[in-house]
């Protein structure tokens, strides 16, 4: 635990004359992380800077690796005081969601001191090469191959749905290394993009946005020091990435989601487009008690979330519960967006143009983008059997033939 006068009140008394030293006043209520330094103005830019060489924008990983080092309860603090002005967190991405737990876990030290600095000082920008093609939801069937060749690796082949590989500076990817084997045979590849035969092509979504790719490796030379983990190892690692995948997809942690609508929360949304009656309530009935229940279940998994990340305080990282907030967090992400569509009414139904503003085109946008989730990060129904078998025990059912 970092030394702030051995109190947490001390604590709290310099994060706040910290952030009020450091985090500029524009920015204000805004959200963002993980986005191109290229693409960052001076402001956000400078708020990025000071949060990485802090550490906090990843607080409790390492100090060693340039991580804030703090202990579960200064972190909490510091993101309390964070809130309270309005301010976010501009270190972010797979990086830091996804990849750098699992390199805290599984790489070497040589490997952590090469990749983490960067990822905590949002200065690179990560992407992950699992799904294929005909890879999906068996994913161990995938047929991306690294070939070895001495002191490198040559591989060839394609992924598909490789969120941000257009902008990624490197890919965690999942290779094919034995053919003999099917889980057995998979390994753990770390991938330079700007290295030479990487070609990621974006996918247009039904939202107007591309944030996947198709991504083509052909010939790419990698070297043997960034093959992460045990060769032919790289199903357990990939089989804890998704852990984490699956936690920050979900939302539980406190981010958004993805599908995230955005304005101001849905009870406010309704009251200012479908009105009030004298005692302040929705006067649309049945919208107001679909509402109600939308919140209810929005609350529990909240709690629940809270609850599985004090249980995993003695762990090293999510577990399979994490099945179960994906898909639950899904589920409440699509319930908002389609309320909020309703709420705005034919409001919600404007692409662009004058008479709507960014918020009413982009909630009917997010809804949009809302029907991945459940299949992003390992279909809903990939998650029924995990939760069926890791959590409730059950037994595996075979088709009778």
């Amino acid at each position: 635990m970092a030394d702030f006068g051995s109190t947490l009140e001390a604590f709290r008394t310099d994060v706040r004359e910290w952030l009020m030293a450091n985090f500029p006043a524009s920015l204000k209520g805004a959200t963002g992380g993980g986005e191109r330094l290229e693409a960052l103005s001076p402001e956000r830019d400078a708020w990025r800077k000071a949060m990485g060489e802090k550490g906090w924008g990843t607080p409790t990983w390492p100090r060693a690796y340039g991580g804030g080092g703090l202990s579960r309860e200064e972190a909490k603090v510091l993101a309390q005081e964070m809130a309270a002005i309005g301010a976010y967190n501009p270190i972010g991405g797979m990086g830091v969601i996804m990849f750098g737990p699992t390199l805290l876990e599984y790489g070497t030290e040589a490997q952590k001191h090469a990749y983490i600095p960067a990822i905590v000082k949002g200065e690179k920008m990560w992407c992950q090469g699992f799904s294929e093609p005909g890879a999906g939801s068996d994913l161990a069937s995938l047929q991306t191959k690294a070939v070895d060749m001495g002191d490198h690796y040559i591989v060839d082949g394609s992924k598909i749905w490789t969120s941000g590989a257009d902008k990624a500076d490197w890919c965690f990817c999942l290779v094919r290394t034995d053919t003999s084997k099917k889980h057995e045979g998979i390994s753990f590849l770390l991938i330079d993009m700007a290295g030479g035969g990487v070609e990621p092509r974006p996918i247009r979504l039904i939202n107007d946005t591309a944030p996947f790719c198709e991504t083509f490796f052909t010939d790419v030379k990698v070297p043997k020091a960034n093959l992460m983990g045990p060769l032919n190892g790289g199903w357990t690692i990939a089989k804890r990435l998704l852990q984490h995948e699956r936690e920050g997809i979900s939302g539980a942690g406190g981010g958004p989601g993805p599908g995230a609508v955005p304005g101001p929360p849905l009870k406010d949304l309704a009251k200012a487009y479908v009105g009030v009656d004298d005692s302040g309530r929705l006067t649309d009935v049945d919208l107001r008690r679909r509402i109600t229940e939308h919140l209810m279940e929005e609350r529990a998994f909240q709690l629940t979330g809270r609850r599985a990340a004090e249980e995993n305080r003695g762990n090293s990282g999510p577990n399979a519960a994490s099945s179960v907030l994906k898909n639950v967090g899904s589920k409440v992400r699509q319930d908002k967006a389609e309320l909020s569509v309703e709420v705005l009414g034919h409001q919600g139904l404007g692409w662009d143009g004058a008479g709507f503003t960014d918020d009413e085109t982009g909630t009917i946008k997010a809804m949009l983008r809302t029907k991945s989730g459940t299949i992003a990060g390992g279909s809903w129904e990939v998650q029924l059997n995990i939760i069926s078998k890791r959590i409730l025990g059950l037994p595996e059912v075979t088709q009778a033939r």
